[in-house]
C-alpha cells in the first residue's frame, strides 16, 4: 500500500478532500495485514480522534477501493474487511472461530472452468477462501470427550 503522503497526493489529484480523519485512516491501514473490518478501523481511529464518524471511515475506504488502493473482501460474516495488500496476488485463510484472516499465496492460474459450465459467463477474477481453525484457536480449544479418550 502507498504511504500516507502518496495517498494524500492521489486524493488531492482526484479532487477529493484531504482531512486529518482520512489521513489517520491511511495511516491505520499502512502495513496492516490483519484485514480489519471497517468497524474495527473506526474504533482504532476513534482512540485518537473521538469525533471521527463511521460514515467517514466507510467513505474513505470506498474511495480507496475505487482508486484500487485497497480491496474490500466479503467473507460472509456480515462485516466488510479491508485488504491493503493489493500488490501481491493472494487468497485468504479464515478462522471460523476467531475470524482472523491471513493472506496465503496459491497459484490458481491453471484453475479452469469448462465452457459448458460457464454458459457464456466471462470470468474476470477468482477468489479462494480456505476456512478452518487457526493455530491459536486450536491450541486453546477445550478437548472433547472423544479427544480425551484417545489420549488414554
Amino acid at each position: 500500500m502507498r504511504t500516507v503522503e502518496e495517498l494524500t497526493e492521489r486524493f488531492r489529484d482526484r479532487g477529493l478532500r484531504i482531512t486529518p480523519q482520512r489521513q489517520a485512516i491511511f495511516g491505520l491501514l499502512q502495513g496492516d495485514a490483519s484485514h480489519p473490518t471497517v468497524e474495527a478501523l473506526y474504533e482504532r481511529a476513534r482512540a485518537t480522534m473521538p469525533t471521527i464518524s463511521l460514515k467517514t471511515v466507510y467513505q474513505t475506504v470506498h474511495d480507496l477501493e475505487a482508486m484500487h488502493e485497497v480491496a474490500l473482501i466479503h467473507l460472509g460474516t456480515g462485516s466488510v474487511r479491508v485488504d491493503p495488500n493489493i500488490e501481491d496476488a493472494h487468497h485468504h485463510l479464515i478462522c471460523t472461530v476467531c475470524g482472523r484472516v491471513r493472506d496465503v499465496l496459491v497459484d490458481v492460474r491453471d484453475l479452469r472452468l469448462a465452457a459448458r459450465d460457464r454458459r457464456g459467463f466471462t470470468v474476470a477474477d477468482v477468489e479462494v477462501h480456505f476456512r478452518g481453525v487457526c493455530e491459536d484457536c486450536a491450541a486453546s480449544a477445550v478437548p472433547t470427550n472423544d479427544q480425551t479418550q484417545d489420549k488414554e
